[in-house]
């Protein structure tokens, strides 16, 4: 296994999406056979070899120096996403890179279990893999219909894609699926070999044509803050602000937030939900306490 074709077609689709007025150069004529820059443009901008630039696009980032890279990444105008992801294939190309790693299991510790309880707004942490592996009360019931799916844990991604309910639960639907593809596409920049992953990418991939066709773009993104408009089965419309922190202590791990604007209508229907879920606790939670009862008899 390796990952020369995610580091051919990402360089491909980004040469292809410069122009050469957009990167300072002079278009001569009119008949252009490629979108966007062609290969010896690109390696002009970047200062290196014709040769070298083509060995690059042919998937060989082995060895390739940080100063090249940022060189590239310049010449190719890529966002700090981008450039992020393509730093991450070339240190997945490393020859040291262990073929075949699958990603720890990531379990949540009890203590950041009860940070989450003691927010007053919906809350959750998730992986790179974007399954949910704990929530408050309040996000629990922000996002039921997700942490009702018979795969556990559950995951974002497999609703967005496969569930038909996840185009009338998310109003920005297709901003969305667009943001998941993107998290994940920069998440197998980082663990290509990642078993867990592969297989995740795999089934979005067999089951859903537009996942295939997203994926094939090659697009990145980083998932830190914005916003998210919801049809609740319960309350309705609700226009949230979330914040995506990552937890030093448990590296691959995000906790996400949601809050509302103070006084608004979705600040409302927050409050609503937030009662009706008042006298309820998680079921899995509630097994387990009684197990550490029923031990104690």
């Amino acid at each position: 296994m390796d990952n020369r074709n995610d580091i051919r077609e990402f360089l491909a689709t980004r040469r292809a999406k410069i122009t050469p007025q957009q990167a300072g150069l002079p278009a001569y004529g009119g008949n252009r056979r490629v979108p966007g820059l062609r290969r010896e443009e690109v390696a002009m901008l970047a200062g290196v070899s014709i040769d070298y630039y083509i060995r690059l696009e042919r998937g060989n980032l082995r060895g390739v120096s940080d100063s090249v890279l940022d060189a590239l990444a310049r010449a190719l105008q890529l966002d700090e996403a981008e450039r992020a992801h393509l730093f991450d294939l070339a240190r997945a190309a490393a020859p040291s890179t262990p073929a075949g790693r699958r990603q720890a299991p990531q379990k949540v510790r009890p203590t950041l279990q009860r940070v989450l309880d003691a927010m007053g707004t919906p809350a959750f942490v998730r992986n790179g893999n974007m399954d949910i592996l704990a929530a408050n009360r309040l996000g629990r019931a922000l996002y039921g219909e997700i942490f009702d799916s018979p795969v556990q844990p559950p995951n974002s991604a497999r609703f967005a894609f496969l569930d038909p309910r996840a185009e009338r639960f998310f109003r920005d639907w297709d901003r969305v699926i667009e943001d998941s593809v993107a998290i994940l596409r920069a998440e197998a920049g980082r663990r290509p070999y990642d078993r867990g992953l592969s297989n995740l990418i795999g089934e979005l991939s067999t089951r859903s044509e537009l996942f295939r066709t997203r994926w094939a773009a090659h697009n990145v993104r980083f998932h830190r803050t914005g916003g998210k408009r919801l049809n609740h089965p319960l309350v309705g419309d609700l226009d949230l602000d979330y914040e995506a922190m990552e937890l030093p202590a448990d590296p691959g791990l995000v906790v996400i937030t949601y809050t509302a604007e103070p006084g608004s209508p979705s600040q409302d229907a927050l409050n609503l939900l937030a009662s009706w879920t008042a006298g309820t606790e998680p079921a899995d939670r509630t097994a387990d306490r009684t197990s550490e009862h029923d031990r104690h008899l």
